[in-house]
């Protein structure tokens, strides 16, 4: 069996990742294994969803951190790679001019994607975890920027959307109560009378609290020890914060408003557990790559 290695740039509204993953193909299945993943807290939208631009100091941030992700992509022979940015990129009057900045200065090529591409490929992450769920499933990624919802029934999906909910929009009081109905309105429409959801969560935020709950790879999460578990992080500082659940600075601010954004859908839905597989949009892209690779395109890392 030979095994070949594929990668995925995320760069998000806080922070921005490179993920290779090996990919193992066999007569049966396509097998997708995490190899590494690099994360480096850049915060896009600090000032893209406040001045809609993102400063000089920011952007040579983010160029470096590219820079290195293309020389880690080489050291560790990828075939090839995607790289997709999101909310924050979308956002930015500057944002394009970025990305063909980032190209010239490092020969890696981006592309800003829509809110309803993201939404998709986070479902391709998921969909083979959705296929071991017998009833009807919501798909939530929550991120700095954005909210992606996926609905999911008998195999097929129903309805996605994006909606500019995010975490570090809720930090700045940026989201205002119509975006709120907005989501709740299309949740009812979109599920019409479909019920007994399984919720799947994704995105950093609730990984973080899986792992503070201990929660086994496969087994679901309780909604009320998702709630205790926020209510007992929100009253503490971002020091205590730091010190008493071992979070990065850059964690420690929006893993609340990310449990609250997971809580409010979930008691919307009436869902009282929530899956966590640890899987997302970086997952999605690669397969996106894997696909792409057997068409015959290939990344030049020259």
């Amino acid at each position: 069996m030979e095994v070949k290695k594929f990668a995925a740039i995320d760069i998000g509204s806080n922070s921005i990742r490179l993920l290779i993953e090996h990919v193992m193909e066999t007569e049966k299945e396509i097998l997708f294994k995490k190899n590494s993943l690099i994360r480096v807290p850049v915060r896009l939208g600090e000032a893209a969803f406040i001045d809609h631009k993102i400063p000089e100091k920011t952007v040579k941030k983010l160029i470096d951190a590219i820079a290195g992700f293309k020389h880690l992509m080489r050291a560790n022979d990828v075939l090839h790679y995607k790289g997709c940015a999101t909310s924050a990129m979308r956002e930015a009057k500057n944002g394009e001019a970025i990305v063909q900045r980032i190209e010239k200065e490092t020969g890696v090529k981006i592309q800003v994607i829509s809110g309803a591409l993201e939404a998709r490929m986070i479902f391709a992450s998921q969909q083979s975890f959705a296929n071991k769920l017998k009833d009807n499933c919501i798909f939530i990624d929550v991120g700095g920027g954005s909210t992606e919802i996926t609905i999911f029934s008998k195999g097929d999906v129903v309805s996605a959307k994006s909606f500019d909910i995010g975490t570090l929009r809720i930090l700045n009081n940026l989201v205002e109560k119509d975006s709120w109905k907005e989501m709740r309105d299309w949740l009812k429409k979109s599920s019409g009378k479909l019920s007994n959801f399984s919720v799947v969560g994704s995105g950093g935020n609730i990984n973080r609290i899986a792992k503070l709950a201990q929660l086994k790879l496969g087994k679901p999460m309780a909604i009320e020890l998702l709630d205790d578990i926020i209510k007992s992080i929100k009253p503490l500082s971002l020091e205590n914060r730091m010190k008493v659940y071992d979070l990065n600075p850059d964690r420690a601010d929006v893993i609340v408003p990310a449990g609250e954004i997971f809580l409010t859908i979930m008691k919307w839905t009436n869902s009282s557990k929530i899956f966590i597989p640890k899987i997302g949009l970086s997952d999605g892209m690669v397969r996106d790559v894997f696909a792409e690779y057997k068409l015959g395109i290939r990344s030049n890392f020259e």
